[in-house]
């Protein structure tokens, strides 16, 4: 096995770290506090090709793998974990299932220009009532014509707010086994009845674009249906296999960053007349820190080759995002402990990336979500 990044990897890890902080780190604590949307990054991460790293030339994306769409997750959230989680969910969720299903027209119109960064992606499939339960889906699409009539409520939905179209998830029928058909949709943002809110107000990941979806009565031609109607269901499963490895990746940066600004601080802070690194206390608090985070990155790279080597990945992408979303948890309260009662303090930024990391463990999928598809994956169910 060879762990060495490949050199094109390491030219988009060097292109995205340099980005990352001169363009988003030094402004990410003030969108924080306003709770504000960075337009301007995602237009020049969208010249520099970021949003379409992972998807062909032919589509206007770059062609990159996995791993390297990881590492680049990594690297924006290492600087603004809010920005991370929009990146992420722009590629996985709003642009990758058109790739995926979509049909070659709805490929050229909806994935080229959210390969190009000429907009956003978005993915609606949360319900007030449907979260982990995603089968709950209570939002229906009706035939009528030559169209579907959608109708629905949808919630935490990123990205919309500044989106041209959000791929929606809705239930067209029942199936032989009586249980909900799921399908998937692209729906214009600017269709009418279709109505997006942002109002929320968030413990983390303040620099991203969280809303609600309200659709009355909103009409869409079937050639806008995303995929095979009576798969919708397995195909968001996959789409969300895909998302949980940016997830992981993201939460493995801003792990990295609390623990880079620990050791940091661990070296500088002096206490009973040494450095707090020299406390044995410390040492093995950074040791463990340190470790959990290589780990975390390592399932990252597994899952991200299984997934470009066309080999099942659904166990290993549950493993990464399950692992790698509690690790940064855990480094981040860390971090914050290590620097005592600055870390409390905003200043010091540990306890943003606490309340940015404590989001992973609960979107695409909850830790106990997680453990649940593990054990299926064993065999246990």
């Amino acid at each position: 096995m060879n762990f060495e990044l490949t050199k094109e990897q390491r030219i988009v890890q060097d292109m995205v770290r340099n980005f990352a902080r001169s363009e988003i780190a030094p402004h990410a604590a003030s969108w924080d506090k306003t709770s504000t949307f960075p337009k301007d990054v995602f237009i020049k991460m969208g010249e520099l090709g970021l949003l379409g790293l992972p998807f062909p030339e032919e589509y206007g994306g770059a062609g990159a793998d996995t791993i390297t769409y990881a590492i680049a997750v990594e690297e924006i959230g290492k600087a603004c974990g809010g920005t991370g989680l929009s990146y992420a969910a722009a590629v996985s969720l709003g642009a990758s299932p058109i790739y995926y299903f979509g049909t070659e027209e709805q490929k050229q119109t909806y994935l080229v220009p959210l390969a190009k960064g000429e907009t956003l992606g978005s993915f609606g499939l949360t319900e007030p009532n449907a979260g982990s339960d995603a089968g709950g889906t209570k939002t229906t699409a009706i035939e009528e014509g030559n169209d579907y009539v959608i109708n629905g409520e949808k919630c935490w939905i990123t990205n919309a707010g500044y989106a041209k179209c959000v791929i929606v998830t809705a239930v067209t029928g029942i199936t032989d086994k009586g249980k909900k058909k799921i399908s998937a949709f692209i729906v214009p943002t600017e269709t009418e009845g279709f109505h997006i809110r942002c109002n929320y107000e968030k413990m983390g990941v303040r620099a991203s674009n969280t809303c609600e979806l309200v659709l009355d009565q909103v009409r869409v031609p079937k050639k806008n249906l995303l995929g095979d109607a009576n798969k919708g269901f397995h195909q968001f499963l996959y789409t969300l296999d895909g998302g949980r490895i940016s997830i992981a990746a993201l939460a493995v940066g801003i792990a990295q960053a609390a623990f880079d600004r620990a050791l940091v601080y661990a070296k500088e802070r002096k206490q009973f007349g040494k450095s707090l690194s020299s406390f044995q206390a410390i040492q093995f608090k950074l040791a463990d820190m340190a470790m959990e985070i290589e780990l975390a990155r390592n399932m990252v790279f597994k899952a991200a080759w299984l997934k470009d080597e066309r080999k099942p990945f659904s166990k290993e992408a549950a493993f990464a995002k399950l692992f790698a979303s509690e690790t940064a948890s855990k480094v981040c309260n860390e971090a914050l402990q290590i620097h005592g009662g600055y870390g409390y303090m905003r200043e010091y930024e540990v306890e943003r990336m606490l309340r940015d990391a404590k989001l992973l463990e609960i979107g695409e999928g909850t830790s106990e979500i997680q453990r649940l598809v593990i054990a299926r994956k064993l065999g246990c169910v």
